[in-house]
């Protein structure tokens, strides 16, 4: 199984080597940020699967950095940590969408307990959504019906043409990592089921392809991203 990937964003140096030399032997990989704004560009550019974010942030504190996040992807974990314990931060936190809060100081042994419990549930989280119609560019999407039509066309999909389209739907204009993409539709990720998806998603290109503004972006070797232009 791939590696999973974190974004730790905390800016005692100090501790956030700590926390990424001890996740890194634990075999994660770790893209660690000492601010807010570093933060939010690591997580425009790369796909993660948990987001691990300090409160107290220079140039874009955590509960600013976590509001952005949500706005990009509503379903990666998020777990805040805070040297505060007050009922508020915690409250504030969890409103803004974290799915959990540690309160320093912490063992490394609790934290990876946690983060191993933010990966399963999200691995089965990607289909969950009750979303079921969408807007990409001029088509509609509906997805309950497996329908994918425009002004100019009509196109009834298979099962696993529209559960993938849905998946990009979701998480629109953040890369989803291939074996997501496989786990979530096929329940497996290995290499044959890979060459599959390949093929699904040139068939997707092709019902899209009447509106330029629309594609289905390649990043080599990590997964695809759905990007609209407008």
């Amino acid at each position: 199984m791939p590696k999973a990937k974190i974004l730790l964003v905390e800016d005692d140096l100090n501790l956030g080597y700590v926390i990424k030399d001890n996740l890194t032997v634990n075999n994660f990989v770790v893209t660690h940020c000492d601010d807010g704004e570093k933060g939010f560009e690591a997580f425009d550019k790369e796909a993660f699967d948990i987001c691990i974010l300090d409160i107290m942030l220079p140039k874009r504190d955590g509960f600013s950095l976590a509001a952005a996040i949500r706005k990009k992807d509503k379903l990666i974990p998020i777990l805040f940590l805070s040297a505060k314990s007050m009922k508020e931060d915690r409250i504030n936190g969890f409103k803004l969408g974290a799915d959990d809060y540690i309160t320093k100081p912490f063992s490394i042994e609790e934290l990876i307990l946690r983060i191993q419990v933010f990966l399963k549930r999200s691995k089965n989280q990607l289909l969950e959504s009750d979303e079921t119609h969408f807007e990409i560019g001029k088509y509609n999407f509906d997805y309950s019906n497996l329908l994918l039509e425009c002004s100019e066309s009509e196109k009834t999909l298979t099962q696993k043409e529209a559960d993938i389209l849905r998946l990009f739907c979701i998480r629109k204009d953040k890369i989803l990592k291939r074996e997501d993409i496989l786990i979530s539709v096929w329940g497996d990720d290995d290499y044959f089921l890979g060459r599959s998806l390949d093929v699904f998603i040139s068939k997707l290109r092709k019902y899209l392809s009447n509106d330029r503004r629309v594609e289905i972006v390649n990043f080599h070797g990590v997964g695809f991203k759905l990007e609209i232009k407008y």
